[in-house]
């Protein structure tokens, strides 16, 4: 179940691609490493806008790119904390 939120965030986070990165998400849970929609330089521009936004720093060290597939992924990385181990679906084990 979605709580309210991680759905304020999963908004937060569209916008935010949508507004600072230029970045259109067909859907909160398009994989944007797979389609190519966020590449290297746009990563390391996603990471420091959810700091500036946020208020969160990643390590390096403990960065889990699977975090980071996907709005809902991203959304649900914040509310839990870096440094916060996420469920993996069976497709990304």
């Amino acid at each position: 179940m979605i709580t309210q939120e991680l759905a304020g965030l999963r908004s937060q986070v569209a916008a935010l691609f949508a507004d600072v990165l230029k970045i259109e998400v067909p859907s909160h849970d398009t994989n944007l490493l797979a389609t190519g929609l966020l590449d290297s330089l746009g990563f390391v521009e996603l990471l420091l806008q959810l700091e500036r936004r946020f208020g969160i720093h990643v390590e390096m060290e403990s960065l889990e790119p699977e975090d980071f597939r996907s709005i809902e992924r991203i959304a649900a990385f914040i509310e839990a904390g870096p440094g916060s181990q996420l469920p993996r679906s069976p497709s990304e084990t």
